[in-house]
């Protein structure tokens, strides 16, 4: 890749960038348009968390397939062919006739979107090599979501609003298109030196964990929470006697690792509550338009945009400590404030509330990427990219699946009756306070994750996986 000039690695990270705009529009948009979906299929909370679990759900358990299959062959290929079909399922959730329908194409859009994000990313880590330059280009990859947030409300709300939320698929038509056609130009092929065999035991006991352990929450069903169980023992019983496993365990020997991947999870856990209940409180309680809706979350929206590349440079010229401990404390204290003092009531502490969430979400998405990645060797860097992208969407699938159920345990969505802006301010209190302990735990793991004794078991781990490097090698230069 050292032969591409400072312009063609430019255009290859726009259209990286491209590819996660329409995963990111996607799901914005989409919880803009759940109260009118809801309405026209009928379709109670569990219904619309479906609407959302199944796309993500779908998408974690196939991340790791898609990065590991990328590295063997070809990363350009694979990602092409996610291309195809996201914008294929795109097509069809516009046709969805009923809900099940719905939920099965959105399916289909999960399966091209596990080609995506992932190995977007290892194309990324590859094209930009040195340390500081590559954290201002996840900088920049982290402000397509930041953009995502302002525009798919706005977007979403004017489309609900006037022509439908079938519409809202339409937006991934004309960017999947382009930026299939742009790939096939200006992306060069690469594949790691030696990629993993493929794990088709160990990824069918993801898939069953994932499932059974969403199944179990979103329809309180204690079997489906056994046989998640089951799955998790068996799935670490079996990798480790693998030569070459779907999930290389040794990553998690990583301080700094296995801190990215439990705060991805807590960040995109918050992220898709607060999506979750903001776009239920604001058109079912308030009783504002799509687009009303979409304009106040605007605050939100708009610093994430603004706090990403931000957070790139810090993380390029200081390390990944400082974004960290403020995501934490922002993101902990949002949820303080909607838990405690009832922000949703009051415009002022509402708007306080979007302000401290947009800042802690925009400085936590870089760090994650960065330390997941940079810290691993780059032959594999696939493998550790879709790690980190999974751990993104096991997180907004557990938070759509915890707090939509705790919602629903207090208040039936869409009952407008007498009492019912009270009941669902009330009801969701508690899915507040799992919004605040995860910005604890963003604090709490950033500090203990993003010291020198983190970055020492980082070196650590790395020369476990390929063998001893000689010191000052760039990729390890700042984790």
């Amino acid at each position: 890749m050292s032969e591409l000039t400072s312009r063609r690695r430019m255009l290859v990270l726009a259209i990286c960038c491209m590819s996660l705009l329409i995963v990111s529009l996607d799901n914005t948009i989409l919880n803009v348009a759940l109260p009118s979906m809801g309405r026209e299929l009928d379709a109670s909370v569990s219904g619309l968390q479906w609407t959302i679990d199944a796309y993500t759900l779908v998408l974690a358990s196939l991340l790791m397939l898609a990065g590991s299959t990328a590295d063997r062959i070809g990363r350009k290929k694979v990602f092409m062919a996610g291309l195809v079909l996201f914008t294929l399922g795109s097509a069809l959730c516009s046709l969805a006739p009923t809900l099940e329908s719905l939920v099965a194409f959105r399916m289909i859009q999960a399966v091209g979107g596990s080609m995506l994000n992932p190995v977007a990313m290892s194309i990324i880590t590859n094209v930009f090599t040195d340390p500081a330059e590559r954290a201002r280009a996840i900088g920049a990859w982290g402000a397509v979501v930041g953009i995502s947030m302002a525009a798919g409300p706005l977007v979403g709300g004017l489309l609900v609003d006037t022509v439908g939320w079938r519409s809202i698929f339409w937006v991934n038509l004309p960017v999947g298109i382009a930026a299939l056609l742009l790939t096939l130009r200006y992306v060069p092929e690469s594949r790691a030196p030696h990629p993993r065999r493929a794990d088709p035991v160990g990824q069918l006991l993801i898939m069953v964990l994932l499932g059974s352990l969403t199944y179990a929450i979103i329809e309180r069903n204690a079997v489906f929470g056994g046989i998640a169980a089951v799955a998790l023992v068996c799935f670490l019983v079996y990798e480790p006697r693998r030569r070459e496993p779907l999930i290389e365990l040794r990553f998690f020997r990583s301080a700094p690792f296995s801190g990215a991947t439990v705060i991805a999870v807590c960040a995109f856990a918050s992220l898709a509550g607060f999506l979750f209940l903001n776009t239920l409180y604001l058109q079912d309680v308030r009783g504002y338009s799509a687009l009303h809706a979409g304009l106040y979350m605007l605050p939100m929206a708009g610093l994430t945009l603004v706090c990403s590349p931000i957070s790139g440079r810090l993380v390029g010229s200081r390390g990944p400590r400082l974004p960290l401990l403020i995501a934490g404390t922002t993101i902990g204290a949002c949820g303080v404030l909607f838990a405690a003092f009832e922000a949703e009531t009051s415009d002022t502490l509402l708007f306080l509330g979007y302000v401290l969430f947009g800042i802690g979400f925009g400085l936590v998405n870089t760090p994650i990427t960065n330390t997941a990645v940079s810290g691993m060797p780059r032959a594999q860097a696939g493998v550790a990219a879709a790690i980190a992208s999974t751990s993104r969407q096991i997180g907004q699938t557990l938070g759509v699946a915890v707090i939509g159920t705790v919602l629903a345990a207090g208040v039936t969505v869409g009952a407008h009756g007498p009492g019912y802006a009270a009941a669902f301010v009330e009801a969701s209190r508690a899915a507040w306070w799992i919004v605040a302990a995860a910005g604890l735990v963003i604090l709490v793991v950033g500090a203990a994750t993003s010291g020198r004794w983190a970055m020492g078991t980082a070196l650590r781990c790395a020369e476990q996986l390929e063998g001893p490097e000689p010191r000052g090698t760039p990729d390890r230069a700042r984790a």
